[in-house]
């Protein structure tokens, strides 16, 4: 099984309010990549939260997806990965496929052609890629959990990556959104006014 873990536990704070809550066409950054996740087929898919938790909770239609409350948020992203990845451990795991709360303009076919990569390759990690530009989200498998619950929370998960690199294949997709990375009210209105 490969299970889809969406990291929203930040503070936002260069954006000024929760990512989370961010509309676009209608719905939240959370809902859109939550159902994003389904329809790519992902049998389970993961919520990390932490700041404003409650909040986000109540304000977004979480269905289908399983929540983590990660208390240690403010320690960085690394701590919410964690959280995530131990929530999931189970026998059949083979991957997940990690998602930034603040990317929600991802495509179901870019998730399913990274995990059409990993089924056959068995890559520790598949990336997509636009134009040569790597982007999010990035499938992860099995292999790497066990290093990246052990990183201290000072280090981020790329630091694996990159020490697999070799190892990874990079996957062209046509999806531009692999490289939104909506983290400011700059890059926000734009997009909401493209």
């Amino acid at each position: 099984m490969i299970a889809g873990l969406i990291l929203a536990a930040g503070e936002s704070s260069r954006m000024g309010q929760d990512k989370a809550l961010l509309t676009y066409g209608g719905r939240t950054f959370l809902e859109i990549i939550v159902a994003t996740l389904h329809e790519a087929g992902m049998e389970r898919v993961v919520v990390v939260l932490g700041h404003h938790a409650e909040q986000i909770q109540g304000a977004v239609t979480l269905e289908g997806a399983e929540i983590v409350i990660n208390r240690d948020y403010a320690r960085g992203q690394t701590s919410s990965l964690q959280a995530g990845l131990r929530a999931l451990e189970s026998a059949d795991l083979e991957a997940v496929v990690l998602c930034l709360v603040d990317h929600p303009l991802i495509s179901a076919d870019t998730v399913r052609a990274l995990v059409a990569s990993f089924r056959r390759s068995g890559a520790p990690v598949v990336i997509p890629t636009f134009q040569n530009q790597r982007g999010h989200p990035v499938l992860i498998g099995r292999a790497l959990f066990d290093e990246l619950v052990s990183l201290s929370l000072e280090t981020g998960a790329n630091t694996i990556i990159r020490k697999h690199h070799d190892a990874a294949k990079f996957v062209e997709v046509g999806d531009e959104g692999i490289l939104i990375d909506v983290d400011n009210p700059d890059v926000y209105r734009r997009w909401c006014e493209a």
